[in-house]
């Protein structure tokens, strides 16, 4: 199995990308998956640039859920990609 990260050291990671103390950039996370949350619970998928799409499907009985990862992240992981930058 790869290496993974909790949620407390990617709160760390994104508090030191955003020059912010933890518990800052713990809300905005939290904010940000609440969000998401929201927006699926209302049948609606939510795209973000240069990361992915989150496309959700209700149905009677299920729900379909899929992502679409962004070029970026395609390129990182060897699939076709048209992403010319470094990551």
């Amino acid at each position: 199995m790869s290496d993974r990260i909790e949620k407390k050291e990617f709160v760390k990671q994104l508090a030191s990308r955003m020059d912010t103390d933890e518990s800052v950039a713990a809300e905005w996370l939290d904010s940000v998956c609440d969000i998401l949350y929201e927006n699926f619970k209302q049948g609606k998928s939510v795209t973000l640039t240069g990361f992915g799409g989150f496309y959700v499907q209700p149905k009677r009985t299920t729900w379909i859920f899929k992502f679409n990862p962004g070029q970026k992240l395609k390129a990182l992981f060897g699939w076709s990609s048209s992403y010319k930058g470094t990551y």
